[in-house]
């Protein structure tokens, strides 16, 4: 009932002020940029007085890209509250006596988005704080909290090492990410790889040479291959001498074999140890956390997500929202159907509506601009509204738009989202315009080669035009 009542703060759009034809400035770019009419949609309203600006195929169905985060992280919100957290707990199978657990540790993931190094060291800290320094026995890896199916994180473009790619998991750590830093070395003729973190049970081969000349080159000219387990990582090429450093970030191992492995690397700096390897399993029911380690809220997850577009963790939100609602575990599955009710009851339904993961890391994702706009209005109604629009990256300052719309006159303007994909260009979210007016604006290009600068151009001309308003 509370949702339906605020679901009355979305006022009807009027269509007084609606453009027929695309402005001018607008039309312009669309022509010298060769895309067809029927592959751009925009939307745009005036938040104050719910007057429709500019319609352009605002009913179509589009792949929205990235900008579907933009309805993942609003329902994450909305269901689950700005306030919200994570937990990962660790339960001592055995008795600890003098900073020596004479058995097993176990460590339970709950879901955490953000559980990267940093946050890892202060989580182990705690764990030491708690009595324990060194480990008589294994570490128990549980992550029943998600089910994930078995998929392969390179089915989308073939690049199951690229950090986009990550597939969720209940104790993802790290982002299951390694940094590599290449440096040339003084003889002219090797380079040295150093990883970061340095994983134990991670292999690498180092094949690189160099080559004369400056500091440039696709990657470069670095080629990183893995074998089938991923915990084998093979370099080769001619890297530029002119390069005083360079770093790459590619994914390795397996989840469980990662968090095993910057355990290790990070308790070990803390000065513990653990004499056993490690096993998956399950935490016995009713047995006291002897650390539960609580995640960021969910304002900071979220602002993560919209500013950078961190796909693992938004769908992290998906499998969050399934597990609440329908307990544990959480699926993929039962999130969508989450928001997808969500979406209903607050009559924010639209039936070109289709959400394949949460991230937009997908073929099959459709929405309008119209739909999308219909969101932000919503947001904007909500007691949270400052929390989720300051979530959005900041024009020219910050996030995926820092170095978008190279004009002074919009810095800090503009509150958006982007979206791309190959051939997918889009963005949306709130702008202040010149006036003082606030709009909310989606704007969605799916053409061969939009987002190769086209729905760019695009997109920066319908913000001048709306900002000139």
């Amino acid at each position: 009932m509370k949702r339906l009542l605020l679901s009355l703060l979305v006022l009807p759009m009027t269509s007084l002020a609606t453009e027929a034809t695309l402005p001018e400035s607008i039309r312009s770019v669309v022509n010298v940029r060769q895309v067809p009419d029927a592959a751009v949609s925009i939307f745009a309203i005036d938040l104050e007085s719910n007057e429709i600006l500019l319609d352009w195929n605002g009913a179509a169905s589009r792949n929205p890209g990235s900008t579907v985060k933009l309805v993942t992280t609003l329902a994450a919100l909305d269901i689950l509250g700005p306030a919200y957290t994570w937990r990962t707990n660790f339960f001592a199978l055995g008795n600890i006596n003098h900073g020596v657990l004479n058995g097993d540790l176990i460590i339970q993931g709950g879901g955490d988005p953000f559980l990267v190094a940093e946050r890892i060291w202060q989580m182990l800290r705690q764990l030491r704080r708690a009595g324990v320094e060194h480990v008589r026995g294994k570490l128990i890896i549980d992550d029943s909290y998600f089910a994930v199916d078995n998929v392969d994180p390179g089915a989308f473009d073939g690049q199951p090492l690229r950090s986009y790619n990550v597939v969720p998991n209940a104790l993802l750590m790290n982002f299951k990410t390694v940094r590599y830093w290449f440096t040339p070395a003084a003889n002219g003729r090797s380079v040295t790889i150093q990883p970061d973190p340095d994983l134990e049970n991670l292999t690498i081969r180092n094949q690189l040479s160099q080559k004369a000349g400056p500091c440039r080159g696709y990657q470069r000219g670095v080629a990183i291959n893995a074998n089938d387990g991923h915990d084998t990582m093979t370099f080769s090429g001619r890297f530029p001498s002119g390069c005083e450093a360079y770093a790459m970030d590619r994914t390795a191992l397996s989840h469980n074999e990662y968090v095993f492995g910057l355990f290790i690397f990070l308790w070990d700096q803390l000065g513990g140890s653990l004499t056993g390897g490690w096993q998956n399993g399950s935490t016995p029911q009713d047995l006291e956390a002897l650390v539960s380690f609580e995640s960021l809220p969910m304002t900071d997850v979220v602002t993560r997500i919209n500013k950078f577009s961190n796909n693992v963790m938004a769908r992290h939100l998906v499998f969050t929202l399934a597990a609440e609602a329908n307990g544990v575990p959480g699926t993929e599955a039962g999130g969508i159907a989450e928001i997808n009710q969500w979406l209903d009851e607050n009559n924010l339904d639209d039936e070109n509506f289709v959400m394949v993961n949460g991230a937009g890391l997908s073929r099959d994702t459709r929405m309008t601009t119209q739909h999308l706009v219909r969101l932000l209005q919503y947001a904007w109604g909500q007691s949270y509204m400052p929390e989720y629009m300051s979530s959005l990256a900041l024009s020219g300052l910050d996030g995926t738009v820092r170095r978008r719309f190279d004009a002074s006159w919009l810095d800090g303007k503009a509150h958006l989202k982007t979206g791309s994909l190959d051939h997918v260009s889009a963005i949306a979210g709130y702008l202040q315009s010149r006036s003082g007016r606030r709009y909310a604006v989606a704007i969605m290009v799916n053409h061969q080669d939009a987002h190769r600068g086209p729905g760019n151009e695009i997109q920066e001309a319908v913000v001048r035009w709306l900002y000139e308003r």
